[in-house]
């Protein structure tokens, strides 16, 4: 299907270009998204006469796209969720969550707005592209973690697989200094232990005859 674009749309064009895009696509998104129209000599004849018009909207919602992008980018928001030993979680962290948690931190943005390759499956950080318009994107980064003190630990560099070696060796030093204070006990109680003297004569005495 031949439809004209009325915003620049990704891998496709800048507005006013007619592409040819399957049908499928232009029925479930361009069309009802109105990113486009179908096409027609009538529907051309029309973005002609309004071209002007919609090149200055499109300026002015660019230019306000801008200022929330440059207040956007950066910001790092924290998603808990439970999760394996192993960071795996029991669960996802979708497009709403995103847009859930920036909510939360007083960025009004629509999960149609985020995008993500596919839902976010393991703890740590995750770096996140918030179209805010067509020709303006946003980066943040979701912190997932199990606890705020986990995600703090995160924030600080630290990787799920850091911190698990930490919490392990932290377990074995504990272990080793319990051990540690069992033997020096043993010693004590056997420094209490009184052993009988010896006089230093050990034969019996032999009278004389």
């Amino acid at each position: 299907m031949d439809v004209i674009l009325l915003e620049r749309v990704a891998k496709l064009g800048q507005m006013g270009d007619v592409v040819s895009v399957k049908e499928g696509y232009a029925r479930n998104f361009l069309l009802p998204q109105r990113k486009a129209l179908r096409a027609s000599q009538a529907n051309i004849a029309a973005f002609d006469d309004q071209k002007t018009q919609l090149e200055a909207r499109n300026l002015e919602t660019r230019k306000e796209a801008e200022a929330a992008a440059e207040k956007l980018t950066g910001q790092q928001f924290i998603v808990i969720r439970s999760a394996s030993d192993t960071g795996s979680l029991y669960g996802s962290v979708s497009t709403r969550d995103a847009a859930d948690v920036a909510a939360e931190g007083g960025f009004a943005i629509d999960r149609k707005q985020v995008v993500l390759s596919a839902p976010i499956k393991e703890l740590g950080l995750h770096d996140v592209t918030v179209q805010l318009h067509p020709e303006v994107d946003a980066l943040i980064q979701l912190n997932v973690a199990r606890s705020a003190e986990e995600a703090e630990l995160q924030a600080s560099g630290k990787s799920i697989q850091e911190l698990a070696a930490e919490e392990e060796a932290a377990a074995d030093f504990e272990i080793s200094e319990l051990f540690d204070d069992i033997g020096a006990a043993q010693a004590d109680d056997d420094d209490l232990v009184e052993t009988p003297e010896s006089d230093g004569d050990d034969q019996p005495d032999v009278e004389d005859r």
